[in-house]
């Protein structure tokens, strides 16, 4: 909790930063980061449908994975595209035995794009041996427009309160070789935290590197949901 706390203090000077006004999904978060005792709706990280990601819950076989709502299916990490969820199986495994599609959301559904809880986001669902989806990833797009990128990491923030502020077990690292703060600040954490079944794990990371301009700096957060075995 100290790291929460000590974050919960010097966002608002990162809020600075940023010279457009949040968008409304943002809102919110932006009170509590400045100290105001609210939490984040469960809708700005399930956005709807009641599953870890709108009608996506983990623990439901690929063949009843939602067919419609997302596009762009695809083995993560490489160009092959895939037809439906059903040919998970044309993707690598790896170490763990999971398979990971990368995916986003139809435009013609949601015609502002990929968007969690406000942020542009690159999606990859997990599926594991038995065909049964295991796990998602959820990431800030880097290539999301400058003004969004410097918003990534109130994601991380919003996770924290989605699953409760409390029980987070979180590392945070010193500097690296060529790495400075952001006007004074420095972040490169990993908590993780269980919630049910559910391991959830947040990697945030601010920080500029030497060769980067004043406008130039590394901002993201990474949020894994993986479903464990009982």
């Amino acid at each position: 909790m100290m790291h929460a706390r000590r974050w919960l203090l010097t966002a608002p000077f990162l809020l600075s930063l940023v010279a457009v006004p949040l968008a409304p999904a943002l809102a919110q978060e932006s009170r509590q980061v400045s100290g105001a005792e609210s939490a984040t709706p469960q809708s700005q990280i399930q956005e709807s449908g009641g599953g870890d990601l709108r009608d996506i819950r983990l623990g439901t076989p690929a063949k009843d994975l939602p067919g419609t709502g997302y596009a762009n299916l695809a083995c993560a990490g490489g160009s092959q595209p895939l037809a439906s969820w059903l040919e998970w199986r044309d993707c690598p495994a790896d170490a763990a035995g999971l398979r990971a599609i990368r995916f986003g959301y139809d435009p013609v559904t949601s015609p502002d794009g990929t968007i969690v809880a406000g942020h542009p986001a690159v999606l990859t669902l997990l599926i594991d041996a038995a065909g049964t989806a295991s796990g998602l990833r959820i990431e800030t797009d880097p290539k999301a427009r400058l003004y969004l990128r410097k918003k990534a990491f109130l994601f991380g923030i919003q996770v924290k309160s989605r699953y409760g502020l409390d029980g987070w077990s979180c590392t945070q690292a010193q500097p690296g070789a060529g790495e400075q703060p952001v006007g004074g600040v420095y972040v490169s954490e990993r908590c993780s935290k269980t919630a049910g079944d559910r391991e959830i794990t947040v990697e945030r990371h601010l920080f500029r590197k030497a060769d980067q301009d004043i406008k130039s700096f590394v901002d993201e957060t990474r949020m894994t949901i993986l479903r464990t075995k009982g």
